[in-house]
């Protein structure tokens, strides 16, 4: 089982969501980074469970402890390990499942892949494993702030059938953490979280899509063949449990345009080369061009359901099987964080990997 994500900014994440803790270890971390812990804090209280009425009400604070790497506020350049105890652990509430399998979660394929499952909560398939990666996303995060004051920024654009029509260049993102459903538009958030709540009411669950913005990425970060930036957003973000869909720049609205429509024109601005439109979603060849990188996530409704369904046991016996206990009915609102946490890990390692990359500038701009 690969639990290890990176080149040279590398973490290594471990733990389940009903054993005794998750954690993740930081490889790579460069020595003299300010471990500022009380963002470390609110990056995991944003994907902490309990938070919101339209959440599950597992109730886990996340507070963490800084095991290793750390002296004195300052990374050292060895391996820093972060732990993060479970608190809130109800194992009873899956004993009803412990040889079913649940539709469309990962009881099935890790039974037969491994041959032994951890039937509370999923497990290590458990989306709560992604508190792990927030805590390193929140160490790339600050990291990025330091050598290029990188900004990312992720907000929730539909849930269901509802969707933000508006660009992100017209959206305040400044209030995407004013409403429970972490989408910059007031209006439609409200309208949002009472559907979720509808759609919790009725023991259903619902899907949606994350859209972000990472803005002042330098030009020349990724790898022209088989490790394109995009291609490595797109990895980062199909990992996160139920994300079913990734596209960047234009995406698939762009085979609706021509080429010669579609092509970004190069400018020069002040000493400084643009270009006019950003279809490319900031990404050309696989390298980064200055330009704003936006792309969407696209989440699937949970799988677990409060409803009755139809299933399989251990024996290929049919049998019947209702979700119960805590669960997300709909899980973009705690996805922003994480979407943020996965985009600032393949940054994080884009920088440290470009850092070899020439001896010296050929051109004078």
């Amino acid at each position: 089982m690969n639990n290890t994500y990176g080149t040279l900014f590398q973490i290594s994440t471990f733990g389940e969501s009903h054993g005794l803790a998750i954690g993740v270890v930081i490889d790579g971390c460069p020595a003299g980074l300010e471990i500022d812990e009380v963002f470390i804090q609110s990056e995991l209280s944003r994907r902490r469970p309990g938070q919101s009425s339209i959440v599950t009400q597992r109730k886990e604070e996340d507070t963490f402890e800084i095991l290793s790497g750390v002296f004195e506020g300052v990374s050292t350049g060895t391996p820093i390990a972060i732990v993060i105890r479970n608190q809130d652990a109800k194992s009873k509430d899956y004993s009803h499942i412990a040889d079913k399998f649940r539709p469309s979660h990962a009881d099935y394929t890790y039974s037969v892949k491994y041959g032994i499952r951890d039937y509370r909560g999923g497990g290590r398939s458990s989306a709560r494993e992604t508190a792990a990666r927030v805590a390193a996303g929140a160490i790339a995060k600050l990291l990025l702030k330091r050598v290029a004051n990188i900004e990312i920024q992720a907000y929730v654009s539909e849930v269901g059938k509802m969707k933000l029509e508006k660009s992100y260049q017209s959206l305040d993102l400044s209030l995407t953490e004013s409403n429970a459903v972490r989408c910059p538009d007031t209006a439609l958030a409200q309208e949002m979280e009472d559907y979720i709540k509808q759609i919790r009411k009725e023991g259903d669950t619902i899907g949606g899509v994350v859209s972000a913005v990472i803005q002042n990425v330098p030009v020349g970060w990724g790898e022209p063949v088989f490790d394109k930036l995009h291609a490595e957003l797109g990895k980062a973000m199909l990992s996160i449990n139920a994300v079913k869909g990734f596209e960047y720049g234009s995406g698939f609205e762009g085979v609706r345009m021509r080429g010669s429509e579609h092509n970004d024109i190069f400018i020069k601005e002040n000493e400084e080369v643009h270009t006019k439109s950003n279809h490319s979603g900031g990404i050309q060849g696989g390298i980064s061009n200055g330009e704003d990188i936006y792309f969407r996530v696209a989440f699937k409704p949970v799988a677990t359901t409060m409803r009755e369904q139809d299933s399989l046991n251990e024996e290929g016996e049919a049998v019947k099987v209702s979700g119960k206990g805590r669960h997300d009915p709909c899980v973009v609102p705690r996805a922003v964080p994480i979407v943020e946490a996965m985009a600032a890990l393949v940054l994080a390692d884009f920088y440290l990997r470009n850092k070899n990359s020439k001896l010296d500038s050929i051109f004078p701009y």
